[in-house]
């Protein structure tokens, strides 16, 4: 009798362990973000993208950390002074962020150490359900026109020097 009463205790401890050791998670989030990436070629070396972002949780979460993952590259969320508002931002050869749309997934802690167990594994992290997403359009850089203005105007001044000084000789002769 007394080992059976040891049994159930042990299965209720069992059964409620799990409630205890699970951190807080945030519950149906809601995110209202802002985008921006840079757009000039000429004057930065690197394209910049910023995702600034504020969180709300249905069950009223507080302070979640959270991590950025975009093409295989993870980066800490930084949590602004409102404990709401994120921001996540990198950056990289213009070459190697072209114009299009990019997907960046968010993880809370716990999603976050099952992204970094599939990616030592050699797993497929597209499996790894995140928090949520959000799309970054970036519709490319611009490097100037093809040929620089201080060119065209030093060709247009040269011609024009040439046909006049060529009517010069014409006249003379």
């Amino acid at each position: 009798m007394a080992t059976s009463r040891m049994v159930l205790a042990a299965l209720a401890i069992l059964a409620v362990l799990p409630v205890f050791t699970s951190g807080d998670t945030c519950l149906r989030p809601s995110v209202v973000s802002q985008t921006y990436t840079s757009s000039e070629a000429m004057m930065a070396t690197e394209t910049v993208v910023i995702v600034e972002f504020t969180l709300t949780c249905a069950n009223n979460l507080k302070d979640v950390n959270l991590y950025a993952e975009i093409n295989g590259r993870t980066l800490p969320a930084t949590r602004g002074q409102n404990s709401k508002t994120y921001q996540v931002s990198w950056s990289d050869d213009h070459k190697n962020i072209p114009a299009g749309t990019y997907t960046v997934r968010f993880f809370d802690e716990d999603k976050y150490a099952a992204l970094r167990k599939a990616q030592r594994s050699g797993d497929n992290t597209a499996d790894i359900e995140p928090l949520f997403t959000i799309d970054v359009n970036h519709k490319g850089t611009y490097s100037g026109p093809f040929i620089q203005a201080e060119a065209l105007a030093t060709c247009v001044a040269i011609l024009v020097w040439y046909l006049a000084y060529s009517t010069k000789s014409n006249l003379q002769s």
